[in-house]
């Protein structure tokens, strides 16, 4: 291991976190809120320890291998997670110190699940640092470590590899790791800015409209409001919500590809991105159609209102709510928590398998049965329109089993601790697809489940941004011989 580099790197991503106290701390001086003391102690103590792992590496230049780079992602997560929790327990609400790293895992994995309730009374500092949580673990702390500080001056492909979400790890934008994590971001920041625009032409205060853009572009789901998006109760906000949401949840080369080449081809031309839109059209119109059977709403207008948006909350991972999804009537809740198991698409912020590990499950599902006829046959896996090989569709399946099993691992484990069945398997499932809210007693908030069940979903929610693989390969004993 390069034990010396790896600790360089990690105290510069801790540090760098800690600067997202400056924000926040310039708010709460502006509107002398109070809450000063609480972000100057964790700037202070962030970048302290940050800075002095720094310092203590040295200078160090080295090549990172792939494995030194699974556990540098892993280690440089969990310390932001910590270290963010802090303003959380000395400024108001005031959490334990269990309930903090739980509201900060949510923000920095982009979960959006909560144990605070009372958010239109919290002071505004607060709420904006909550929300800047999910903008600095949308597209990474780690990729954001390698576009601003080449000073690191180690090789960033495996951090790279290691932290980027879904099928594309080795994308290829630019011919440096680090052009390539400053593209991304730049398509990131831009989408966010245009988000911002967009909710506060639609009648948002400029606060929320940059709290929510941080939250809806990084498909994460906190919000100002206790009400979530259903504070507003408007449908052009609402639409503005699913637009960027679905932005957010595509291949983000697609987005800057289409910028450098002025076009919607790219978009155009995604097997990929075509097949999640129409799970998204196709779960709406199901949805649609049983509340309005229900008659849940008032009009078929008003049931598909609602329908569109909880649906791509739910598909996106993102979590939003314009209204209580969790009391609809029959197997609806369930079928936005199965929703996020589909993700979006690879390269995005989103949660869940993503939808082209999927269709590959279902497209191998479909020929395993027509072997079973035709025993002599010889049949292709095909996805997104392009045949998959052997090594790649045994990967996917490892990967979901795996996904599965610790689905399975964690729920059991909530139900240990007292839970009620549909209240464990749930929000086993929401924390681990990075959705947020779940059924039963973690519906509005998690906040009535308890210290052991909050530290599981916490790691349930960490595991499921690294997308598993690279949390528990660390586990392995081979993982740890030279």
């Amino acid at each position: 291991m390069q034990l010396r580099a790896l600790e360089r790197i990690v105290g510069g991503v801790v540090a760098l976190a800690g600067m997202v106290s400056i924000p926040p701390m310039a708010i709460a001086l502006a509107l002398d809120e109070g809450t000063v003391p609480a972000f100057a102690v964790s700037l202070a103590l962030t970048t302290g320890v940050g800075g002095v792992l720094w310092l203590h590496a040295g200078r160090v230049k080295s090549e990172l291998r792939l494995r030194d780079g699974f556990l540098v992602t892993t280690l440089s997560w969990l310390a932001v997670c910590l270290a963010t929790a802090v303003p959380f327990m000395l400024a108001p609400p005031h959490l334990s110190w269990v309930d903090a790293v739980f509201e900060s895992t949510s923000g920095v994995t982009t979960t959006g699940a909560t144990v605070i309730v009372g958010l239109d009374a919290l002071p505004r500092s607060v709420l904006f640092y909550r929300q800047s949580l999910h903008f600095i673990g949308g597209m990474g702390i780690v990729i954001l470590a390698v576009a601003i500080l080449p000073m690191l001056r180690i090789g960033g492909l495996q951090l790279f590899r290691a932290e980027i979400s879904g099928t594309v790890r080795d994308v290829k934008l630019a011919p440096r790791v680090a052009e390539v994590a400053k593209l991304l971001w730049l398509v990131y920041v831009g989408l966010t800015v245009l988000c911002t625009a967009a909710y506060w032409a639609a009648g948002m205060h400029l606060f929320d409209a940059v709290g929510h853009a941080f939250s809806t572009v990084a498909t994460a789901g906190f919000s100002t409001h206790d009400a979530s998006i259903g504070h507003y109760d408007s449908p052009m906000i609402e639409a503005i919500a699913v637009v960027f949401m679905v932005l957010g949840a595509t291949n983000f080369s697609l987005h800057y590809a289409a910028w450098r080449r002025a076009s919607s081809e790219p978009y155009r031309s995604s097997a990929e991105l075509r097949l999640f839109l129409q799970v998204v059209v196709g779960s709406t119109l199901v949805v649609t159609a049983v509340l309005f059977a229900h008659a849940y709403y008032p009009s078929l207008g008003a049931a598909f209102r609602q329908a569109v948006f909880q649906v791509t909350a739910g598909i996106t991972t993102t979590g939003f709510t314009s209204s209580a999804f969790y009391l609809w009537p029959g197997a609806l809740p369930m079928i936005i928590i199965v929703l996020s198991f589909c993700g979006g698409c690879a390269g995005s912020t989103t949660g869940g398998l993503k939808v082209r590990r999927l269709a590959v499950m279902l497209r191998l599902g479909v020929r395993e049965m027509r072997q079973l006829v035709h025993p002599r046959g010889s049949f292709i896996v095909r996805a997104a329109g392009q045949p998959v090989g052997d090594e790649a569709t045994r990967a996917v399946a490892g990967f979901v089993a795996l996904y599965l099993t610790s689905l399975v691992i964690f729920a059991a484990a909530l139900a240990s601790t007292g839970l009620d069945l549909e209240t464990a398997l749930s929000s086993a499932a929401a924390c681990l697809n990075n959705l947020g809210p779940a059924l039963g007693m973690a519906g509005p908030d998690y906040s009535a489940l308890g210290d052991t069940a909050t530290v599981l979903l916490s790691l349930a929610m960490l595991m499921g941004r690294l997308e598993i693989l690279t949390l528990l390969v660390l586990l392995m004993p081979a993982f740890w011989r030279e």
